[in-house]
């Protein structure tokens, strides 16, 4: 049975950039969702705000086509969209200047909660808060939610961070991250603590390694002069990456409140060791004339990766042997999110060689984020039929689709995160010192390779699994990387 949805207290969402590619794609269609299952109260609004010189009637004509663009197929309707359309308004406000500031004030109440998504470039977040604050837009118990990039290194964090805090209090400040969204990420949590089958075994003592893997079958094309600038490990690593390393390796915070959780994840960035430039693998795809990196970003001299593979040691006493391998990359073989933990092999096999291939095998426990959130645990069984004892691989599988079809369509990441800003819940949303403990352990492995002109990435095949090194980097601890869409 679906659970009962609560609506949330009234509420103004002025949505900056909301005529941009993210409002139209994410953002929109997320808030109609939330619209469509009855979680807005009846008076709440949406207000977009940007620079183009739009009339209401326009921008509620744009956010139809969004919905219909982008929305669930099949699960809307032209009444629900009217519906959700008459919540919304539009005035056109210019970032950096005195015009349309006043308008916007007038058009907020002061008995709703006053939320400002800034989905618009970084080096626009400092003009947008002090505006608001200047203006008086912003008050006491108003939100600010900000999207990646949150810096470019470490002192650009830490001065964005400054200027952020200059306007509004941390606890009004919300830094997305959509992979902590995702069901399966916040399953992670309920799986190590709310359940005593787990917890005990997840230490060095009974865990071999981890791996986190990002793969991505799209290339850059189209954002390449923004990729460019970035590479894998400030776009993926140093945040989604991150996060999902955090959650998996973190201790049981004393209670599931925002702090508390936000507490041991910044506990496990700074038990992270300095990764030697040996223990990473850069790549960059090289296809056909028009279809490689270097042509994609318009950079024919490019050495920034696409892809990154490296082996990363938690210096703690739960984690103290057992390493985590991460890697993500543009243009592999399948789009696949998943965190797959490998424990130990049985320390005594009673069973003959002959009765199975190779003997029996640790356990893997794979939580997939994508495509089909859910969690297998491959076990070791004696395979069905007469014979006598033979052993095989089997997966107890629980695909959320599957299992748990009463839940109803899986939330998009964006629904939920927007609605925990209007709950006042800031469990999944970054803290400003975990945003800047990430960047001071992310920016020594960059400069490792940046100070060095001849490290360029290894070339790798579209559609493969990545260069050559990345498979490497596991072969020299005689580990071996899962199959990327297999």
């Amino acid at each position: 049975m679906v659970s009962r949805v609560i609506p949330v207290q009234s509420f103004d969402l002025v949505l900056f950039g909301a005529t941009g590619d993210l409002a139209r794609r994410k953002i929109l269609p997320s808030l109609f969702h939330r619209f469509q299952i009855g979680q807005f109260s009846d008076d709440c609004r949406i207000i977009g705000t940007s620079r183009s010189e739009m009339d209401r009637h326009g921008f509620q004509e744009m956010v139809a086509d969004a919905i219909r663009t982008y929305g669930q197929p099949g699960e809307t309707s032209d009444d629900e969209i009217a519906a959700f359309v008459d919540l919304l308004h539009y005035t056109a406000v210019n970032a950096r200047g005195d015009n349309g500031w006043q308008a916007l004030g007038d058009l907020l109440r002061d008995d709703a909660i006053r939320a400002f998504y800034l989905s618009v470039g970084p080096s626009l977040f400092p003009d947008i808060a002090g505006r608001l604050r200047s203006t008086g837009i912003a008050t006491p118990d108003s939100r600010i939610v900000l999207e990646k990039p949150f810096g470019h290194d470490l002192a650009s964090a830490q001065a964005l961070n400054a200027a952020l805090r200059a306007n509004f209090e941390e606890h009004q400040i919300y830094r997305i991250d959509h992979y902590l969204g995702k069901e399966t990420v916040q399953n992670l949590m309920a799986l190590r603590f709310a359940n005593s089958l787990f917890e005990p075994l997840w230490n060095s003592s009974h865990i071999d390694h981890v791996q986190i893997t990002v793969a991505e079958s799209i290339d850059v094309k189209g954002r390449g002069e923004y990729y460019d600038k970035s590479g894998a490990m400030r776009d993926m690593v140093q945040n989604h990456l991150m996060q999902l390393l955090c959650l998996t390796a973190m201790e049981p915070p004393a209670r599931f409140t925002p702090n508390a959780v936000r507490d041991e994840k910044v506990k496990v960035i700074e038990a992270l060791n300095p990764v030697a430039p040996d223990q990473i693998a850069r790549g960059q795809y090289r296809g056909p004339e028009g279809d490689s990196y270097r042509e994609h970003a318009g950079n024919p001299a490019s050495t920034t990766e696409s892809f990154i593979a490296m082996k990363v040691e938690v210096a703690n006493w739960r984690w103290a042997g057992t390493p985590f391998y991460l890697r993500t990359g543009k243009c592999l073989r399948a789009r696949e999110s998943e965190i797959a933990v490998f424990f130990r092999d049985p320390p005594h096999n009673i069973f003959a060689e002959d009765t199975g291939t190779g003997g029996i095998k640790g356990n893997v426990l794979v939580i997939r984020l994508q495509p089909d959130e859910g969690i297998t645990l491959r076990t070791t069984i004696k395979d069905p039929g007469p014979g006598g004892m033979r052993l095989t691989g089997a997966n107890l599988d629980m695909t959320f689709a599957d299992s748990l079809p009463e839940a109803g369509r899986p939330q998009d990441a964006y629904e939920r995160l927007i609605m925990d800003v209007i709950r006042g819940n800031q469990t999944l949303f970054m803290r400003g010192d975990e945003v800047e403990a990430a960047w001071a352990w992310a920016d020594p492995i960059i400069a490792g390779w940046t100070d060095h002109s001849n490290d360029t990435p290894q070339p790798y095949d579209p559609g493969s699994s990545g260069p050559e090194d990345a498979l490497l980097l596991m072969h020299r601890d005689n580990r071996r990387w899962r199959g990327i869409g297999s």
